[in-house]
Order: C-alpha cells, then sequence, then structure tokens
C-alpha cells in the first residue's frame, strides 16, 4: 500500500523583518556568555545579592568552583558587558548591568 503525502507549499519569509547582522553579532555574543552553567549561576548570584552587588570573595564557596575558575567565568560575563567590575580595595566586587539583558528579551519577545 503506497502513501501519498500532500504538497506543502514553502512559507516566504519576512526580509524587511530580518535581524541586522551587527544586531546579530552582539546578542550571539551576550548569548555565548550565557551559555555556560557557571555563568549562568554566577550571573543569578549577583542578582540576587543585596543591590544586585556581590564581592568575589564568597564567590568560590558558594559556587563551588577554585579561583581561577571564577575570575575566567567572571571576565566572560564583564567582557559580554552583562556584569560591571568595581575594585574596593584586596577585592573586586561585581554588580548587574541593569540594562544588560534588554536586547536577549527583546529577541525572545520578536520570536513569538
Amino acid at each position: 500500500m503506497n502513501r501519498v503525502l500532500g504538497t506543502i507549499e514553502c512559507a516566504v519569509g519576512a526580509p524587511q523583518q530580518l535581524m541586522p547582522a551587527t544586531d546579530a553579532e552582539s546578542l550571539a555574543g551576550v548569548l555565548k556568555a550565557l551559555s555556560d552553567p557557571v555563568r549562568l549561576r554566577l550571573l543569578r548570584l549577583v542578582a540576587e545579592s543585596p543591590d544586585t552587588t556581590a564581592c568575589a570573595c564568597h564567590m568560590p564557596a558558594a559556587l563551588g568552583i577554585s579561583q581561577p575558575t571564577l575570575s575566567h567565568h567572571l571576565k566572560k560575563l564583564v567582557e559580554a558587558e552583562l556584569l560591571v567590575r568595581e575594585q574596593r580595595g584586596r577585592w573586586a566586587h561585581y554588580r548587574l548591568e541593569s540594562q544588560a539583558l534588554n536586547p536577549v528579551r527583546a529577541y525572545l519577545a520578536a520570536c513569538r
């Protein structure tokens, strides 16, 4: 017994709504920084800290990682402009960049 499948017409995309390449590159950088489980946990740790500011001295124990690993991940989050680093004496303090996740929110909203 042969089955005959109906033909499905190809849907035409909307090129006028295509995301500009520069916006896509910028967003991809943020999403790459967020694509690591340790970085997601770090971002949440800072976001939930009082005044969204956290001292690096407490982070390794909270996350169960070494100081060099912490430094690597914090550097990636700062480079992606998700966190802001402030040196206070011997310790670095990190705070969430308040507008940093807006492009991600806007992109996800546009993809509904």
